[in-house]
C-alpha cells in the first residue's frame, strides 16, 4: 500500500472514530482542549452551546411536568432574563420575600430547564432531581421553585418556537414571556459575558467559552463573542434565529414579547404590564414594592445571581462552591445604547449590515428589533 493509500486510510478511520463518538458519547470530545473540543462539537452535528437541550419542551414531554399556569420566561440570550426571572418572582410574591428566603439562587428559584448540569447529562436524567435534590438549608429543591404560596411557577429558557410548542393543541395552559434586545447591545454584553463564567465550568463543557477579556479584538476590529454571532458562525441563532423565532407570536394571547429598551426605560409601567398578563392584581404600594425589587440596585445588593447547578454529578464539581457564573457578574448597568458606544463604527456598520440580512425582511421587525416602541397594526 502507498504512503499516500495509508495516510487517507488513517484520515478515514480518524474521522470514523469521532464521528462515532460524537454520536455515541458526545460528551467525551468535551475533554479535548479548546477550540478542539467546540469544532469537533459542531463538525459531528451538535449545536451551541454544548450544554443546552431542546427535550424538555417537546410536545410529548412538556405536560408531564408543567401544569396550567406556569410562565416559560423565555428571554433571548443576554437580553434581561436574570433581570425578569427574578422581576417576576417578586411578581408573583407581590415583593413580600423582602430576605429572598424563596430566591436563594435563580436557578433553584427559577429552574433552567435548557441546561444540562453535568458532562453527559440529559433532561430525562436530571428531571426528577429536580423535585428531590436536597438544598444546603435542608429544604428539597422542589420546595423553593415549587412553593405552595406560588400562583404560578417560574422556569427559565433561551429558545423560542418552534422548540417551544407555544400553540400546541391540548395540554397544559402555560405563558411565555419574551423578550429582544437591540443586537449592537447584545453583542455588547456578549463580550463581558464569555470572561465572566468561572474556570470551574469552562472545565466541564472543553473550555468553552474562552476566557476572553472584553477588550479583545481581532484584525477587522471584532471581539470573539460578537464574531460568533455574526451569521454563519456558531452561535447565530441566539440573536437572529431568537428574534425571527418570536416575532410571528407577539399577539399571541398566551404571549408577552417585550423589548429591552421599553422596560429600562419604563420599569413600572413593564411591571404593571407583565403582572396583568400573570393575572396578578397588585396594589400601588404593592407595585411600587415590587418596581424598587426589580431595580438594578436592589439586584446587585440581593445578589442572588451566581447559577449554581445543585443537580451536577460530576466529581471535578463542588454543588456548593461552584457556580457558572462569577460573583456579580450577571447584574451590570444593563445601558441601553452600549454597543454603540463600544464598538467602533466600522465594526458598527458591519454589524448594521448582518441586521439587515438576517432581519431585513420584514422591515417593521428591523426597526423593532434596533428601538423597541409598539407593535405594527395587525392586518386584517
Amino acid at each position: 500500500m502507498s504512503l499516500i493509500k495509508q495516510i487517507g486510510s488513517v484520515v478515514v478511520g480518524i474521522a470514523l472514530f469521532i464521528g462515532a463518538v460524537g454520536k455515541f458519547v458526545p460528551h467525551w470530545l468535551m475533554s479535548l482542549p479548546f477550540p478542539l473540543s467546540v469544532i469537533l462539537w459542531v463538525w459531528t452535528g451538535h449545536e451551541m452551546p454544548p450544554w443546552t437541550t431542546k427535550d424538555a419542551w417537546k410536545e410529548d414531554e412538556i405536560d408531564t411536568w408543567t401544569r396550567d399556569g406556569d410562565l416559560v420566561v423565555a428571554t433571548g440570550a443576554k437580553s434581561g432574563t436574570t433581570f425578569m426571572l427574578y422581576c417576576t418572582h417578586q411578581i408573583r410574591t407581590k415583593g413580600k420575600d423582602t430576605d429572598d428566603e424563596l430566591f436563594p439562587d435563580v436557578s433553584i428559584a427559577t429552574p433552567w430547564p435548557d441546561l444540562i448540569q453535568s458532562r453527559g447529562g440529559s433532561w430525562a436524567e436530571q428531571k426528577e432531581r429536580y423535585n428531590t435534590t436536597i438544598l444546603p438549608d435542608g429544604r428539597t429543591m422542589k420546595e423553593v421553585w415549587d412553593h405552595p404560596s406560588y400562583p404560578f411557577r417560574i422556569f427559565k429558557s433561551h429558545f423560542g418556537p418552534p422548540e417551544l410548542p407555544v400553540r400546541k393543541k391540548g395540554g397544559k395552559n402555560i405563558k411565555y414571556m419574551a423578550m429582544v434586545r437591540n443586537g449592537l447591545d447584545v453583542a455588547a454584553s456578549m463580550t463581558d459575558f464569555y470572561s465572566a463564567h468561572t474556570d470551574e465550568f469552562r472545565h466541564l463543557w472543553g473550555g468553552f467559552p474562552p476566557d476572553v477579556p472584553p477588550d479583545v479584538r481581532d484584525a477587522d476590529g471584532f471581539h470573539p463573542a460578537m464574531k460568533d454571532m455574526l451569521p454563519g458562525n456558531p452561535l447565530e441563532g441566539i440573536y437572529w434565529g431568537y428574534v425571527n423565532s418570536w416575532w410571528p407570536y407577539r399577539n399571541d394571547p398566551n404571549v408577552i414579547l417585550l423589548h429591552y429598551s421599553d422596560v429600562r426605560k419604563d420599569l413600572k409601567g413593564s411591571v404593571a404590564k407583565i403582572a396583568k398578563f400573570l393575572d396578578v392584581k397588585l396594589s400601588s404600594s404593592e407595585l411600587n414594592t415590587v418596581v424598587n425589587r426589580c431595580s438594578m440596585e436592589h439586584m446587585k445588593k440581593a445578589n442572588k445571581f451566581h447559577y449554581y447547578m445543585p443537580l451536577n454529578t460530576d466529581s471535578t464539581w463542588n454543588n456548593n462552591e461552584h457556580f457558572i457564573v462569577k460573583s456579580g457578574k450577571m447584574v451590570n448597568k444593563g445601558h441601553v445604547g452600549k454597543g454603540k458606544d463600544k464598538f467602533s463604527p466600522e465594526v458598527v456598520a458591519k454589524f448594521r449590515e448582518a441586521e439587515e440580512k438576517m432581519l431585513g425582511h420584514d422591515p417593521a421587525l428591523l426597526k423593532w428589533a434596533r428601538e423597541g416602541g409598539g407593535f405594527p397594526p395587525v392586518e386584517s
